[in-house]
């Protein structure tokens, strides 16, 4: 075999290596299906986590396969998300947002902050109250689709915030920067089964199933 021929083959399996590391995965449910009855019922779960989130990961990776492009990380895809075109930012998003929230959801009882959260959120909003009442505003507020966020801004201090679609604060043109340790997903597919319009009662629920010990240790990798 000639070294020009030889050349060209490292060349596609290099090709095709940079494209398998280029494909994002969807992670296992950390949960069973209707773990989180009756506050989130088992149907609504196993078409948000099958269909929709596994749809957002799918596409994600048909969408890079026709880009230029192999990013290694979701975060370097919002870190330049403007170079990207909609199909990658709406499925890059999805994939990332419901990854973060089946994480800090969970059917244990009882989880608690750190203390380290816990004085963050004295701080920066006068205590627990206070911080879900301004996150249950930014939530039902949100008009249409979309997500609410607890944050750590760039200034390391805790913020509410909320933003459209499948968007984040980690995009680079998002209103409001930050790096989530709690996201809200108030697109209708997560709540109409059960709540059918009630927004407010479904994001009343979820305070039920918070994982404080992963928000707790989301917020203290964010502001190291």
């Amino acid at each position: 075999m000639n070294k020009k021929i030889s050349f060209l083959l490292l060349g596609i399996v290099l090709l095709a290596t940079n494209n398998i590391s280029a494909q994002f995965k969807q992670a296992p449910l950390p949960y069973a299906y209707d773990a989180l009855e009756p506050f989130i019922d088992a149907i609504t779960m196993e078409i948000h986590y099958s269909k929709h989130h596994a749809g957002y990961v799918a596409k994600l990776n048909k969408a890079l396969k026709m880009s230029d492009r192999t990013p290694a990380t979701l975060e370097a895809v919002f870190a330049d998300i403007s170079a990207y075109d909609e199909a990658v930012r709406n499925n890059a998003g999805g994939h990332y947002n419901h990854t973060l929230f089946w994480s800090i959801l969970t059917p244990e009882k009882g989880t608690r902050l750190s203390a380290a959260l816990k004085k963050a959120i004295e701080r920066d909003f006068g205590g627990t109250e206070q911080l879900k009442e301004q996150f249950r505003e930014a939530a039902a507020g949100r008009f249409g689709s979309g997500w609410a966020w607890l944050i750590v801004t760039p200034d390391k201090k805790l913020s509410v915030t909320s933003t459209p679609n499948q968007d984040n604060p980690l995009m680079e043109d998002a209103m409001v920067q930050g790096i989530p340790v709690l996201g809200a997903d108030v697109w209708e597919h997560a709540y109409y089964l059960k709540y059918q319009n009630k927004r407010g009662d479904y994001l009343n629920a979820l305070w039920k199933i918070i994982n404080w010990k992963e928000v707790s240790r989301n917020y203290e990798e964010a502001v190291k």
